[in-house]
C-alpha cells in the first residue's frame, strides 16, 4: 500500500460561507482553521495547501464568553522609549472585529510559510454582504 500525497494539480478547492452571528469566537476560529488547512478532507497532506476558501460574514456579531472583553488585552511596542500600547478586547472588537478573528485563526495555524498561504484564503466581512457571490459559497455549519 502506498501513502497518498496531494499535488498542486490534484487539489479541488471549494468556497464556504460562515455566518458569525451568535457564534463563540474560539470555536468559530478552530473550525475555520481546520477547513483552511484541509484537515477535514481525506486528501489532507501536511506539507501541501489542501484547504478551502472560507468567507465569514457578520463577524461583528460574534460572541465572546466570560470576562475576556474586559480582561484580555493586546500589547504592542513601537520600539521607542515609552512606546508600549495596551488595548482591551472590547476596544479592539469595536474598532476592527475582522482583525480579532483573523488573529484567533492565525494562532491556530502552524507557524510557517504554508500557514501564511492558508490564511490568505480567509475572507472576513463585518456585515452580511460580501463580494464572493460569483464563487457560489456553500454554507458551513459550525
Amino acid at each position: 500500500m502506498k501513502t497518498y500525497s496531494a499535488r498542486r494539480g490534484d487539489i479541488e478547492r471549494s468556497w464556504w460561507l460562515v455566518d458569525g452571528t451568535d457564534q463563540i469566537l474560539g470555536r468559530l476560529a478552530s473550525r475555520i482553521a481546520v477547513v483552511l488547512q484541509g484537515k477535514d478532507k481525506p486528501a489532507y497532506t501536511p506539507n501541501a495547501d489542501t484547504g478551502d476558501f472560507v468567507v465569514v460574514v457578520n463577524v461583528d456579531k460574534v460572541r465572546i464568553t466570560g470576562k475576556k472583553l474586559q480582561q484580555k488585552s493586546y500589547h504592542s511596542h513601537s520600539g521607542y522609549p515609552g512606546g508600549t500600547k495596551t488595548v482591551t478586547l472590547r476596544q479592539r472588537m469595536e474598532k476592527s472585529p475582522e482583525k480579532v478573528l483573523r488573529e484567533s485563526v492565525r494562532g491556530m495555524l502552524p507557524k510557517n510559510r504554508l500557514a501564511r498561504r492558508q490564511l490568505r484564503k480567509l475572507k472576513i466581512y463585518r456585515g452580511a454582504d460580501h463580494p464572493h457571490q460569483a464563487q457560489q459559497p456553500t454554507s458551513l455549519e459550525i
